[in-house]
């Protein structure tokens, strides 16, 4: 009875041991598993940022404009051609060669208006080099000033903000420098148009 009472605890012992071995060997494999799992993850998720790192440096690099991890790509408002282009530009640093960028993109603003504006020519060029009963619209066509200038990266930068649709000035079709402009000319701004507002050295009108 006494033995078999000493076999019996015995092999309760040995169960006991057996299970314990087993239940650390599993916590072993399954701290293991999630090093290696975790490991894997990390490794994954440090190909995947520099996957993304690259593509954005490679965007960047390409000039093209990354907002939020995303490329986007803008379209011009106004499609023009080298002859207008040109034109464009010329009479923009003609009128405004002695403003700020802001000034500049207004003259070019009130071309593009004019264009689309039924009362007046269909392009830029016809625009620019137009004439009212003999007289220029755009006084530096006939003094020079339109074939001589120098175009800065300033007009540049700013005619293309127009040619992409940025617009500041509230419609308006005419524009003059009061100060340097001929009093009959300026009178019949003042009786003709109504005034928007002055940016500069140049009144707006519409």
């Amino acid at each position: 009875m006494y033995k078999k009472c000493l076999m019996k605890l015995l092999l309760m012992s040995m169960i006991f041991a057996t299970s314990w071995i087993c239940l650390k060997e599993l916590q072993i494999n399954r701290i293991a598993a999630t090093q290696a799992f975790r490991m894997e993850y990390l490794t994954a998720t440090e190909e995947e940022n520099k996957k993304s790192f690259l593509e954005v440096v490679a965007c960047v690099a390409s000039g093209q404009r990354v907002v939020d991890y995303e490329v986007l790509e803008q379209t011009k408002k106004y499609q023009l051609t080298e002859q207008d282009y040109d034109a464009l530009l010329r009479i923009v640093e003609a009128e405004a060669g002695g403003e700020d960028e802001d000034g500049k993109l207004l003259v070019a603003n009130v071309v593009l208006n004019r264009v689309n504006n039924e009362n007046f020519p269909d392009t830029v060029t016809e625009v620019v080099m137009q004439k009212e009963q003999g007289v220029a619209q755009f006084s530096p066509t006939v003094d020079g000033r339109f074939q001589n200038v120098s175009i800065s990266q300033e007009t540049y930068e700013a005619v293309e903000r127009a040619l992409y649709g940025e617009d500041i000035s509230q419609g308006a079709l005419y524009f003059c420098a009061r100060k340097k402009a001929d009093s009959t000319k300026v009178q019949w701004f003042d009786q003709k148009l109504t005034r928007l507002f002055s940016y500069g050295n140049h009144e707006f009108f519409l």
